[in-house]
């Protein structure tokens, strides 16, 4: 089918239908993107808050100073 044909067939369906074609190429662009960044069988690190305890310590600090500021008000 080439262009011509494929936007006169897109002109002739419903408004919910034109809107599930979008999406149904929404999503295979999207596939085609991740495959582009992410190889099958290769291994991706992924940080996990588990054991992060400076995370921890800099959250708690941060909400210290914010409610030492707000109790001075």
């Amino acid at each position: 089918m080439n262009m011509p044909q494929l936007q006169s067939a897109v002109k002739k369906l419903s408004r919910s239908d034109k809107f599930r074609l979008v999406q149904f190429i929404l999503y295979e662009l999207a596939e085609e993107e991740s495959s582009a960044l992410l190889k099958n069988g290769k291994e991706y690190p992924v940080w996990s808050p588990y054991n992060a305890h400076e995370a921890a310590e800099t959250l708690l600090n941060e909400l210290d100073k914010h409610r030492l500021t707000h109790d001075e008000k």
